[in-house]
């Protein structure tokens, strides 16, 4: 994806190290683009001839794609199916794609990590891959609204009481709380129409999160992580709020679990300071 690399090093370089000691080899893709999220509906077409096109690089390496982004996720997913059932869109589409050399044959699958995680590595090679159980420790959990939305074309857990993310949290010894709200947006597809009514959305999450005692939020989505944890001294700002809410991406949570250190998995990069949550944590 694109934010990652960018704005969000620190999943990434968890999600590496994670991956890594599980036994999952992960495979670049260099010459991937946008997953053509940001242009849909504006121009669907585009949309799908550039997710496609980062189809059919992971069909020449036969092997699926694991995305650590949500909206990637789902746009990939998208587009896989629709070119998969829709043979008048496959055959345009492929009329796109042969300017550049490149054919949609619908030979390989996509999924988001927590649904790798869950399928194809297993929860009790998780479970023995923790050496540091984080039984002091209660947080919350925001999966967002792309991980299981559409149904129809993500489809692999509940979106309104979804559990596979609450359950891979308590995997690592932490015990994952309930909050109101639970599965609301956290605002980051309005922030640049409206900033205000974004931040006021996050706001009522964290007051949410507040309010059952977490002492951290997980997330496996980077504008998510993005709105509750860079923007976090925003809304502290703008409403005169205290959080001090430390946001951990998934992989960072796992790691720690698993007996890395927080350097190993790039938690300084956080803008919330978790330090007295590493304290708490030793």
């Amino acid at each position: 994806g694109c934010t990652i690399p960018y704005r969000e090093a620190s999943y990434e370089i968890s999600a590496r190290k994670v991956f890594d000691k599980l036994g999952m080899e992960l495979v670049e893709m260099p010459a991937a683009n946008c997953c053509g999220l940001p242009v849909d509906p504006a121009n669907h077409e585009m949309m799908l001839a550039l997710s496609a096109r980062n189809l059919c690089l992971a069909e020449q390496q036969n092997l699926n794609i694991l995305t650590l982004c949500t909206g990637c996720a789902t746009t990939l997913r998208k587009t896989n199916k629709l070119l998969k059932t829709d043979k008048k869109m496959k055959d345009e589409i492929n009329g796109i794609l042969k300017q550049i050399g490149m054919e949609f044959k619908g030979t390989i699958e996509v999924k988001h990590m927590i649904q790798a995680l869950k399928e194809d590595l297993g929860f009790e090679k998780i479970k023995n891959a923790v050496q540091r159980p984080l039984t002091a420790l209660k947080v919350a959990e925001h999966g967002g609204c792309h991980l299981l939305r559409p149904v129809k074309y993500m489809g692999w857990d509940n979106p309104e009481e979804p559990q596979t993310l609450h359950d891979l949290i308590e995997l690592t010894g932490a015990k994952c709380l309930d909050y109101l709200d639970e599965a609301e947006c956290c605002g980051y597809t309005v922030i640049a129409i409206d900033d205000k009514v974004a931040l006021q959305l996050t706001r009522e999450k964290l007051n949410h999160i507040k309010e059952v005692g977490a002492q951290a939020l997980i997330t496996v989505c980077p504008s998510c992580h993005l709105m509750f944890d860079v923007n976090q001294s925003r809304i502290e700002r703008a409403f005169n709020e205290t959080y001090d809410l430390p946001v951990l991406h998934y992989t960072q949570l796992l790691g720690l679990a698993m007996g890395m250190s927080p350097d190993e998995l790039a938690i300084k990069e956080l803008r919330v300071d978790p330090s007295q949550l590493l304290q708490a944590l030793q």
